[in-house]
């Protein structure tokens, strides 16, 4: 194993192109008065702040923990149209879901979002019959203009072979449609370095310890750096409160007398090492709504998710014996024993959605965001889906330009001017970057190997160049950080030099897979304190 006297800081190497200082960071943040700060660096608040970036605003954005480090780092890493919406007859959110869907897997991240053929077993006694459910996958094609292919049903046997796991006792037929799938932490890092190449400044780790008033105004906030403890301030002409399940909290704070304005659900996930390949997800209906997913992700197997009321606090929020029994138990309706043995279990996570605040069922709850402006003047912003982050921010911005007294109108640029489809930092063929990282990565440094070479494409883009630069200069940072894992040293430095990591879970969580796979070891996670301290 790598040890760190072999792994250098990079943090003045001229090549490096490190970010600055935590100081510098928030002295650059203290000193000025930015038209927008954005609390809340999930990727609702990261989108946000890119596209008021994109607009021409002067944008902040801060957050309690790390980037994606709560439900945005917890979802099912879909990109899709919601199949189980047109239970519900929303024709139109499918169509809009499959535009943002298309748009981020072929135009704006191809490089981040992988295509995924889902199968949707019909059994004995199910929910749904087959003929439902093949015209079901066949509309849902439809709606995304057949971009996937023709939703159509095959036989067990055919199924079969693409997911050996499959359980065929009683199987009836299974129907087939198109999604995409994604990395949805390394998804939000790439959406925070946009937002920074267009001009905003960032900055995680940082909690909100008040706000700031003038004359009733929110009018910025106070933090503490959780690093280091110190304690500074942002001012800020217009303040967005974009902190998911903590919404209501920092509304609280703008007035102690603000009534509650969302409810929140628990989903609960497994990732389970895989005992044979997969070449298709299933998506299997549970009841008349709700859907389990087995989901080949990252060599690994994904199962879940739950959908229950939550009230507890959401740092809280964590698997429990109850969600690892329901989710194994809903998952054998349609994958065999053998892969649902408890010893396969590498990980378990949970996020929270943040739904409108009302009665029902959360399984029923549309997932709309919310935008309420507050006492002080405070927007926040709450609610909506992975797949239509894009749409969510410009939603946002549309909002900002039609508030009373038009505050940043004059100083933003109209959405409507902008590129609707802005790539993301990367952008490139995934397949020609593994292809040159192959034939050029030995030269002059080692080689390397092709799963890394794959992996650093389909999580990085033409950004790979970059790290197989670092691995070529310091042949220590071209080693695995763990055998049975493609991530190399370089991964570590550049996530500490270019991707905002302070944290062991920073890097081993979100910025590379060491921990869903299960290998986040003792001296792993030693030596990666080792190196970040080494930037410091």
């Amino acid at each position: 194993m790598t040890t760190l006297q072999s792994v250098p800081a990079l943090g003045t190497h001229p090549a490096s192109g490190s970010l600055p200082s935590r100081a510098e960071t928030r002295e650059q943040l203290s000193k000025a008065t930015y038209d927008l700060l954005v609390i809340g660096g999930g990727i609702l608040g990261i989108s946000t702040a890119w596209h008021a970036a994109q607009s021409g605003l002067r944008v902040a954005l801060v957050d309690a923990g790390d980037f994606a480090g709560a439900t945005s780092s917890a979802s099912s890493k879909l990109l899709h149209g919601g199949l189980r919406y047109l239970q519900t007859g929303a024709v139109r959110l499918v169509a809009e879901n499959h535009f943002e869907r298309r748009a981020v897997s072929r135009q704006v991240a191809p490089h981040l979002a992988n295509p995924l053929t889902f199968y949707l077993p019909v059994y004995k006694g199910g929910p749904h019959g087959a003929a439902k459910l093949g015209a079901g996958v066949f509309a849902y094609s439809a709606l995304s203009a057949f971009g996937d292919g023709v939703g159509h049903v095959i036989s067990p046997a055919r199924a079969q072979r693409d997911v050996p796991e499959l359980r065929t006792d009683n199987l009836k037929a299974v129907a087939v449609y198109g999604d995409d799938q994604m990395n949805d932490a390394r998804m939000a890092l790439m959406t925070v370095r946009a937002a920074v190449d267009a001009g905003a400044v960032v900055l995680n780790h940082a909690a909100v310890t008040g706000l700031r008033f003038t004359r009733g105004r929110v009018t910025g906030a106070e933090l503490e750096d959780r690093q280091d403890g110190t304690e500074f301030g942002v001012n800020a002409r217009l303040v967005l409160n974009a902190t998911g399940p903590w919404v209501d909290h920092l509304r609280k704070l703008e007035d102690p007398n603000a009534a509650p304005s969302i409810r929140l659900s628990k989903g609960a996930h497994l990732v389970l090492k895989r005992t044979r390949p997969w070449k298709a997800a299933l998506a299997t209906p549970i009841d008349k709504y709700r859907i389990t997913f087995a989901l080949p992700w990252e060599d690994m197997l994904l199962l879940g998710t739950t959908d229950e009321e939550y009230e507890g606090d959401p740092a809280d929020v964590a698997v429990t014996e109850k969600d690892t029994a329901q989710i194994l138990d809903e998952a054998a309706f349609s994958v065999r024993d053998q892969q649902l043995s408890r010893d396969l279990i590498t990980y378990s996570f949970a996020g929270l959605r943040v739904l409108p605040g009302g009665p029902g069922s959360t399984s029923k709850a549309k997932r709309e965001t919310v935008v309420t402006e507050g006492r002080g003047g405070m927007l926040s912003v709450a609610g909506g889906k992975w797949t239509t982050f894009r749409h969510i921010g410009r939603t946002v911005m549309n909002k900002l330009a039609e508030l009373p007294g038009r505050p940043l109108a004059e100083d933003m640029e109209p959405m409507a001017r902008l590129p609707r489809k802005v790539p993301l930092p990367g952008i490139a063929n995934p397949n020609a970057v593994a292809h040159r990282l192959l034939v050029d990565g030995g030269t002059p440094g080692p080689r390397m190997s092709a799963d890394t070479a794959r992996h650093l494409a389909t999580h990085y883009g033409s950004l790979s160049f970059d790290i197989a630069r670092l691995a070529n200069e310091n042949p220590a940072l071209a080693e695995r950080i763990h055998p049975d894992a493609p991530e190399i040293w370089a991964q570590v430095a550049y996530a500490r030099d270019r991707e905002w990591a302070q944290t062991a879970d920073d890097v081993l969580r979100r910025r590379t897979t060491l921990t869903i796979r299960g290998l986040a070891t003792d001296g792993i996670r030693a030596d990666v304190e080792r190196m970040l301290a080494d930037g410091n």
